[in-house]
């Protein structure tokens, strides 16, 4: 749909984004907001939007629908809702803006249907596990995702089986349990698709001094973890690709990472690996050497022509070179990522790349849909490309989930982007056995993670207050480099706050 003008009535920061989330959903285009919009013929001239919002005796939004068709014909709609017995009052409020607009696009203007209604966050399973712990059955369950956020029924259900899946593996941890995020924002090249702040490897000086801020990261951190008797339950080594770095530097990360935060309590050890163009035998035995206990090989597609297209510099048989090095060298579960999407692809590729993934027998597949990031060569220019549509999407979707079940993996863990094709999510499946704790955890944000290097995240979570807190280090490995104290500091107050002892007072 075309629109010249588009008018709401609030301002509100909150209600304005949810607002243009369902633009973006039913891909609305309001012509007055495009820096080059010519003389192209709108559907309407105008559409405005009005929300009356009452909030006694219970949360209520009333909403109406006013669209200006270009002769000067006027169609009016509206519809209302309140908010359910319990439900928080402005949650209610944001969530009935949000599904009444939806639900007047798709009675009078023929929208499809969404499969995750709207629900655009990242990590929609929390609404589950905040439902479980309401104490709702898994039939209450799907019934309130699906009249409440007009998920489909399909997701819905598959959400909620995922959710009660996870929840005795959530529960192995308590207050002081964390897990340990470390970054190395470095690559040998950059993929067509990245925006992920990630670097060419750079020359020695500069990478001696992003190490020697990261060596100061990474001992402050141990002394916070020492400090607050915290227990470390999994670590993950991402980027960037880390085994980018030379054989000795690799050594030196997994020595370092190992001696600080390995203990009694850590049961999983992750390293990513990505990309077999990194990968040497020194560094495989390094992994094992350091009780690394999970490795990720991200071939992406098993498609020559398309590794070309989007700039990985390996070809299929490095992929499988580089699992069969792995699997004679250790006891490594292994993850395998394949991007669903592609420019040029086709479900006939997807089921090739599939076959050819699970014939290794890996531990753990994810499925990712495409997500067409800012900052990206192929955002930057798109036209340059054809990429598969929605519906593709969907079913190549539908082809790799499939396979990997009919090889008896389940999906454990799922988090959604935004500009992702299909309006599809990434999913992770695993054999029985083989899920990641990591994974699952930083999904849900049930516990602390500790975020050490360049574009790491600190998630503090207070058990007191309930509430989550965060610290960002900055994703320019310079801006990192100069500012690594004020990192550190922040982080510091934040565990302080909430890992303080009884008695004393809470630092502000």
């Amino acid at each position: 749909m075309i629109v010249r003008r588009f008018l709401l009535d609030r301002k509100e920061e909150v209600i304005v984004k949810l607002v243009r989330e369902l633009l973006e959903l039913f891909k609305i285009r309001v012509l007055d907001l495009e820096e080059e919009c010519g003389e192209e013929q709108a559907d309407f001239a105008v559409l405005s939007v009005r929300h009356e919002i009452a909030m006694d005796p219970v949360p209520a939004v009333h909403t109406e629908l006013l669209a200006v068709e270009e002769t000067g014909e006027e169609r009016r709609f509206s519809i209302g809702g309140a908010a359910r017995q319990g439900e928080k009052a402005m949650a209610a409020v944001h969530r009935l803006v949000k599904l009444n607009l939806y639900r007047l696009f798709r009675t009078h203007f023929a929208m499809p249907a969404a499969a995750w209604g709207i629900l655009h966050g990242v990590r929609p399973t929390k609404i589950v596990h905040r439902f479980i712990e309401a104490g709702l059955s898994r039939e209450e369950i799907v019934a309130r995702l699906v009249e409440d956020y007009e998920v489909s029924l399909e997701k819905a259900s598959y959400m909620t089986a995922m959710a009660f899946r996870q929840r005795p593996f959530l529960q192995t941890s308590d207050e002081r349990t964390i897990s340990v995020y470390v970054g190395i924002p470095f690559c040998r090249s950059r993929c067509l698709y990245c925006s992920f702040p990630a670097y060419i490897l750079p020359n020695d000086e500069q990478l001696s001094a992003f190490f020697a801020a990261w060596d100061k990261d990474l001992a402050a951190a141990k002394r916070e973890i020492e400090r607050h008797r915290l227990k470390v339950q999994s670590i993950y080594i991402g980027g960037g690709t880390p085994t980018s770095l030379s054989n000795a530097d690799f050594e030196r990360v997994l020595s370092l990472v190992e001696g600080a935060f390995y203990g009694e309590h850590t049961g999983e050890f992750t390293v990513e690996a990505g990309r077999p163009d990194t990968m040497t035998p020194e560094k495989a035995l390094s992994m094992k050497e350091h009780r690394v206990s999970r490795v990720s090989v991200n071939p992406q597609t098993m498609q020559q022509r398309t590794l070309e297209r989007i700039g990985r510099a390996h070809t299929p048989e490095d992929i499988v070179r580089m699992f069969r090095l792995l699997r004679e060298t250790g006891d490594f579960s292994i993850n395998m990522d394949v991007i669903l999407g592609l420019p040029g692809e086709t479900r006939s590729d997807i089921a090739d790349t599939m076959a050819k993934v699970l014939a290794l027998a890996p531990d753990d597949v994810t499925l990712h849909s495409l997500a067409l990031k800012r900052g990206s060569k192929l955002k930057m220019h798109l036209e340059e490309y054809e990429l598969p549509n929605d519906a593709e999407v969907q079913a190549m979707f539908r082809t790799a989930m499939e396979q990997v079940q009919d090889k008896g993996f389940l999906p454990y863990y799922l988090y959604r982007q935004g500009y992702m094709s299909g309006q599809m999510e990434n999913v992770g499946c695993a054999r029985p056995g083989a899920e990641s704790m990591y994974n699952m955890q930083i999904m849900d944000e049930h516990q602390t993670i500790l975020g050490i290097g360049c574009a790491a995240t600190s998630k503090i979570m207070n058990f007191r207050t309930k509430r989550l807190k965060a610290s960002f280090n900055a994703k320019d490995f310079h801006t990192y480099v100069r500012d690594i104290d004020d990192y550190i500091a922040k982080r510091s107050a934040l565990l302080a706050e909430a890992y303080r002892n009884e008695g004393e007072e809470e630092t502000c």
